[in-house]
């Protein structure tokens, strides 16, 4: 096969992954990732239709992929699996119980589409590989999931909230903005509907967490804006 033909092909397939992972794409976001001219992603866009791939074009906007179309298992090289495994030997490491839990379980997922001699030197790798912080493997919290899909969902939450300065355990109702985190604990930035004002929360003095049905406004700000307005208020 030619060599532009390959080329090709492997946009193709990038631009395929790409739509999946991102709800629209414009011609010229794409055209500068691959470093082609946006009359060539026109091109690409048709090829794509015709082979039966169902692209949505909004006009002004971008591509999409239809909703419910999924490509098929993801082929993961041997250095993207390696750099999965050692993630996995850092995030075994992390304070979250349920954060460990689910990603134990996509990683399992990922070692299972691995190849023979592939699983066998990914296996190998995470025994050699390691983190010393948190040697001891403690968990402070288990709450980093539920909120993670609170955030991108923009659920409300409702904690009861543990201070250690009053010794005093308030009920909060807040709406989940960021997540932080540091080597020893996990952060969560938070509009609180009692303080009237942003707070940071420790995810291991949360006592109990619930998501409500009710949804929240969206913060219009990105987490830099948040940082820079932070600091010009402190």
């Amino acid at each position: 096969m030619p060599e532009n033909e390959t080329k090709r092909l492997s946009r193709l397939t990038a631009i395929l992954t790409q739509l999946q992972t991102k709800r629209l794409l414009t011609s010229t976001e794409l055209a500068k990732k691959f470093s082609v001219s946006v009359r060539t992603i026109y091109r690409d866009m048709r090829a794509l239709e015709r082979s039966g791939v169902p692209i949505v074009t909004e006009e002004g906007k971008g591509y999409s992929l239809m909703d419910g179309y999924r490509l098929p298992p993801v082929m993961f090289t041997e250095t993207e699996a390696n750099a999965l495994i050692t993630a996995e030997q850092l995030v075994l490491k992390n304070k979250d119980a349920s954060f460990v839990r689910e990603y134990t379980a996509a990683i399992t997922k990922i070692k299972a589409v691995l190849k023979y001699n592939e699983k066998e030197n990914a296996n190998l790798l995470a025994e050699r590989v390691l983190f010393s912080h948190n040697s001891e493997n403690d968990r402070t919290s288990t709450n980093l999931s539920s909120l993670q899909l609170a955030l991108t969902r923009f659920s409300l939450v409702q904690i009861d909230y543990y201070s250690p300065d009053t010794n005093i355990t308030t009920l909060r109702t807040i709406e989940p903005f960021a997540l932080l985190s540091t080597q020893e604990n996990w952060l969560l930035i938070a509009w609180c509907r009692l303080r009237k004002a942003f707070r940071t929360f420790r995810l291991d003095r949360i006592r109990n967490l619930a998501i409500l049905n009710e949804k929240f406004e969206p913060h219009n700000m990105t987490l830099l804006e948040y940082f820079k307005i932070s600091q010009n208020n402190s």
